[in-house]
């Protein structure tokens, strides 16, 4: 694999924790480096894990972890795209804007499952795997500290639109997984 290879791989990758970023600013009254680098290093560590974990696991385990990754993913996503909403109803003082390990590590999982169907792959492939999940985890770490610091922006003035927005958004997003996997998308 080429490295221009792996850097498009790895933003493709990213985007669902980019998205969950954003999202997750949305959340937040202030948002600071400690909550850009918390959410940068919860989901570039677990996008870098997760196809670690897949290339040891190899093919002999493909069909089974792509069986259902996108079931995992759309009830997680679901789930918490469902309390932001309800969230979004409450009062500001209320809402769940956490970054804490209890917090962000079903986020983590939830954006990372589709890496470790990536990571199966390398496993078929001549790939140096260290390199690649480094690159993929740096990615993902800096895009999603960006997504917070963004969704900050406009979060600060249409908070309960906002969550209400990133309920939905994160809703969609694992529909999305669910469908493409089902064959309909």
């Amino acid at each position: 694999m080429r490295l221009w290879e792996l850097l498009v791989l790895a933003v493709g990758l990213s985007m669902d924790a980019f998205a969950v970023s954003v999202c997750k600013g949305l959340a937040l009254r202030r948002v600071g480096v400690k909550e850009c680098l918390t959410a940068g290093v919860w989901f570039g560590a677990f996008q870098a894990l997760m196809p670690l974990i897949g290339y040891f696991l190899g093919a002999t385990f493909a069909e089974k972890i792509t069986a259902v990754d996108h079931w995992i993913a759309f009830a997680l996503l679901g789930l918490i795209g469902a309390n932001m909403i309800r969230e979004s109803f409450g009062e500001e003082e209320g809402m769940n804007s956490a970054m804490t390990p209890g917090a962000m590590l079903p986020l983590a999982v939830a954006t990372s499952i589709d890496a470790l169907a990536v990571g199966v792959t390398f496993a078929l492939l001549t790939i140096r795997i260290v390199p690649a999940v480094l690159t993929i985890g740096a990615i993902t770490c800096a895009l999603s500290a960006v997504g917070v610091k963004l969704g900050s922006i406009f979060g600060t003035r249409w908070r309960n639109r906002a969550e209400l927005a990133g309920g939905i958004i994160l809703i969609l997003l694992g529909t999305k997984i669910l469908l493409e996997h089902l064959g309909i998308l």
